[in-house]
């Protein structure tokens, strides 16, 4: 492979930032007190991180450093953050940094348990181990027979010194001493698995959660069953007791509800259905207060309280991003800080790149929104949507009518949302004579203006809609655009042309107002999908063969063919300034082709396959969501903040993978580092005095060494003083005075005698410069840069003193000044220091003017440069004149 593009080791464009909409997973919360800040914590994990939220306004504290491999359980303790991932587990301070990681395990860790200054952890083959945590050495290991005693919680009892609770699937518990490495008590169970356990409120007393869904209140003292509660929901997930004075128990499930028992009266007191959509992974009351907080691998974080008459909890703060991997995301807006995103779980979320508190849900998409309001349905899944597969957005009438038009799986009809208020719109757009179940929508555009909505259908129709009123204005064609299935359509900004794809392979132009065809043109292989750049007019094609075709919607020609893929393309963005386009691939790479060059200048592989990918409009982050991914994952633009070399990719190309960004920024530091090593690599380019022989190249001097050469007189006339400057006259240090009786002071002598001259009149002792001298010595060995380099040196004051110099009158010669033509000549002749030259000529000219005229020798010199000056100004002009008439047109042509 080549050393420069071939050797770096990431993209050279793009360096992972951050990983947008992830707050939870199926790992169960912790939650801290911090004594220090007299606040609650709760801390989240999202992969291989996790987040740290403060309870109070549920705002991001902190996010982790990441590990090697995805997080299994957490723990904490009043210092310290604990997350296992294999069979390692590290220890965080700070909630950020790793201070100790524990080795030991062969299996992987599903449990841990802080014990004052030690921690435990057990692992999946039930090997117990208790570490001492500053020292990192195993205190103690305890093996446990899988098929006897396979440990699925554990617990220490409050107020039972040096003691654990450990619990297994075959349902029986044992209380150990682990001080002395004794067990002292085995409870023969209830002849089902154990699945959570959690001290109550009362000492002695602890619940036990069962895989049959049952709630055993046991007093592991005297070994009794105080009460039992079941719910029918699945097993336990976990337990929480309120301890603000009401006698609550909560205990979580598989379907995502919460059950609520009154352990005095002992009975259900209440049920949060649906607290989440998928299994409640963690639930923990707030210590003496009314809080409950609970997480699921719904990706949602949400606190409950309960100040209700009857006990019931009410969401009060919550953070949740999308329960299933996403469809489509793209920025909305032009400022570049807000994403709207789809997902398979049917809803539609608007993520802020600034901060998580301007994240918004527009929620769920339902058929009939006044119905469900009207009955208060509280189980919504059989009127909802189906997912969105696609979406257009504008904001130019947002404030006024919808702005969003979206189709839905398999649907026929499109619905339309509205950003600002944050709902699904009031229309649901559809042909009304259409009435086939097997026809759905499958391309969707929204013009530049906000007012109307294009749809593209299955069976080749292309509809115009009125995004205000819902109404049907017009289809494209008699009876269909296309004999195929739509794949896109597009409008331009002026709302003059539409651009329809089929999946027959034809390119259809329409007038937009007379719905006319204009142009149709076949392409190579049946499109893909399409998206069009509306400020330059330029349209991308990706096809069915995986290659892309780029065409100006204005000539209406394909102007740039990509090929390289290996897999389907599944989404397109073009850079705000139209010079990039930017394609996914299933093949697991996102590639960026430059349009000018028609080159691919970058390109880099991704663990899973990028199905979105959109570009912000300020041009800093590119944005992707990948295969059985829920988060949106941001990649910041390198060549803003440093130098990038946009050198096209060899054909051996052999792209590196590079790792999903993680939720937090601390990668940009490495990343940093390896982005600078192409720039490194970059052959500094050393640009030449003359790019090319042909070319008028110009001087670097500024414009002050030359461009008043002609107006010096005027120059130095305005900058004449009116009158001489006066010499104060210096007081003496003592005041002389009259010798006399009465002192007087004498009077200042007055200098009668003429100022004499301080001009110096050297007269046939003045010698000749080095100007002059280099030019005699140009005469006889025909090379003037000497000449000309100390020329260069010299003000304006001085170039006009040495060209003054020339005359025999002030000690030159007729030689000198044949010479200096001559050097003039040269300069024209090699079309270097073209302004230079013109100013030496215009100052000489206007100095030595009679005398030239009666010198042959120097008329004849000057003959030959009026030629060279003429020769090189008409060239010039002729260019000039050239460019003048294309910049015109293009000004004024109507294009």
């Amino acid at each position: 492979m080549e050393r420069g593009a071939g050797a770096r080791t990431a993209s050279a464009l793009f360096a992972g930032f951050r990983a947008l909409g992830l707050f939870s997973n199926d790992v169960p919360h912790v939650v801290r007190f911090s004594a220090l800040k007299r606040r609650f914590y709760v801390a989240t994990c999202v992969g291989k991180s996790f987040h740290t939220y403060d309870v109070q306004k549920l705002s991001l504290v902190a996010v982790s450093n990441s590990l090697p491999q995805d997080i299994c359980c957490m723990a904490a303790d009043g210092k310290l953050v604990f997350a296992a991932y294999g069979n390692v587990f590290s220890a965080f301070a700070r909630n950020k940094e790793v201070v100790h990681t524990f080795k030991g395990h062969k299996a992987d860790i599903h449990l841990l348990q802080p014990f004052g200054d030690h921690i435990i952890s057990v692992d999946t083959d039930s090997i117990l181990i208790i570490w001492h945590i500053y020292s990192e050495e195993e205190y103690l290991q305890l093996t446990f027979d899988k098929s006897v005693f396979k440990i699925s919680a554990i617990l220490h009892p409050s107020t039972y010194l040096n003691k654990i609770l450990l619990g297994s699937e075959q349902g029986s518990l044992q209380l150990w001493n682990v001080k002395s490495n004794k067990l002292l008590y085995t409870f023969p169970g209830w002849k089902v698995g154990v699945t959570a356990l959690q001290q109550a409120p009362a000492v002695d007393v602890v619940a036990v959660g069962l895989m049959s869904g049952q709630v055993i209140i046991h007093n592991i003292k005297f070994d009794e069953t105080l009460m039992k509660f079941r719910q029918d929901w699945g097993p336990i997930t976990s337990i929480s007791f309120r301890t603000d004075g009401h006698p609550i128990m909560a205990a979580g499930s598989p379907c995502g509800h919460i059950g609520l028992w009154d352990l005095e009266d002992k009975k259900l007191i209440n049920q949060m259905r649906n607290a989440h959509s998928t299994a409640i992974a963690g639930l923990t009351f707030l210590h003496r207060e009314p809080l409950l907080v609970t997480n699921g691998a719904d990706n949602a974080l949400r606190i409950w309280i309960f100040d209700g008459p009857t006990g019931e909890g009410r969401l009060l703060r919550f953070r949740m991003g999308h329960s299933a991997p996403l469809t489509t995301i793209r920025y909305y807006g032009q400022n570049g800080q807000q994403i709207l995103s789809a997902s398979q779980d049917g809803t539609l979320q608007s993520f802020s790149t600034i901060h998580e508190k301007f994240n918004k849900s527009l929620g769920h998409g339902l058929i009939n929104k006044k119905r469900v309001k009207r009955k208060g349905l509280q189980n919504t899944m059989s009127v909802r949507l189906s997912p969105i597969t696609k979406f257009a957005a504008e904001e130019a009438r947002e404030s006024e009518w919808d702005g969003i038009i979206a189709c839905h799986q398999g649907k026929l009809s499109c619905s339309t949302w509205n950003y600002q208020r944050s709902t699904i719109g009031a229309y649901f757009l559809k042909p009304k004579e259409l009435k086939r179940d097997d026809i759905t929508a499958t391309a969707v555009d929204i013009t530049s203006c906000g007012n109307f909505a294009i749809i593209g259908l299955s069976s080749g129709t292309v509809d115009v809609y009125n995004m205000q009123s819902g109404i049907h204005r017009g289809s494209f064609g008699k009876d269909q655009a296309h004999k195929g299935s739509v794949r896109g359509v597009a409008v331009d900004g002026l709302n003059q042309l539409t651009i329809t794809a089929g999946s027959e392979g034809l390119l259809k132009f329409w007038n937009f107002k007379n719905k006319v065809l204009i142009h149709s043109m076949s392409l190579e292989s049946s499109p893909n999908m399409m998206l069009l750049h509306r400020d330059s007019g330029i349209l991308g094609l990706a096809l069915d063969d995986f290659s892309i075709s780029v065409l100006d919607i204005e000539t209406r020609k394909i102007v740039r063919e990509f090929s390289g893929h290996q897999g389907q393309i599944n989404d397109m963005t073009f850079s705000p300034d139209g010079r990039w386009l930017i394609s996914a691939s299933m093949d697991c790479s996102v590639r960026t082709w430059d349009l000018p060059s028609g080159c691919l200048i970058d390109s880099f592989l991704l663990d899973s396959a990028p199905l979105n990918v959109t570009m912000s409009p300020t041009g800093d982050f590119l944005a992707t969501s990948h295969v059985d991914h829920l988060g949106i994952y941001l990649w910041s633009n390198v060549s803003l903040y440093s130098v990038v070399s946009l050198r096209p990719l060899p054909a051996d190309y052999v792209p590196s993978v590079v790792m999903l960004p993680g939720t937090c920024q601390t990668q940009d530091v490495e990343l940093s580092e390896e982005t600078i090593e192409p720039s490194d690599e970059m052959i500094e380019y050393d640009s030449p005095e003359q790019l090319n022989e042909q070319l008028v190249t110009l001087s670097l001097l500024p414009e002050s060494r030359w461009k008043n050469l002609l107006n010096l007189d005027v120059i130095k006339k305005k900058n004449k003083p009116k009158e001489p400057p006066k010499v104060p006259k210096s007081a003496p240090f003592f005041i002389p005075t009259v010798p006399g009786l009465v002192p007087r002071y004498a009077a200042p002598e007055q200098n009668n005698d003429p100022q004499q001259s301080k001009v110096v009149n050297l007269g046939i002792l003045a010698q000749k410069s080095d100007f002059c001298l280099k030019l005699e010595e140009g005469l006889v060995n025909n090379k003037y840069e000497a000449a000309l380099n100390l020329l260069k040196e010299l003000g304006p004051s001085g170039i006009e003193a040495e060209l003054r110099s020339l005359s025999p009158d002030c000690g030159g010669s007729v030689e000198v000044m044949q010479s200096f033509s001559k050097m003039i000549g040269m300069m024209l002749d090699r079309k270097r220091d073209f302004e230079l030259a013109q100013a030496y000529l215009a100052l000489f000219l206007k100095l030595h003017l009679k005398m030239l005229s009666s010198e042959p020798v120097l008329l004849e010199e000057m003959t030959k440069l009026s030629s060279q000056v003429e020769e090189n100004w008409i060239h010039l002009q002729s260019l000039f004149n050239q460019s003048m008439c294309v910049l015109n047109y293009i000004k004024s042509a109507l294009l």
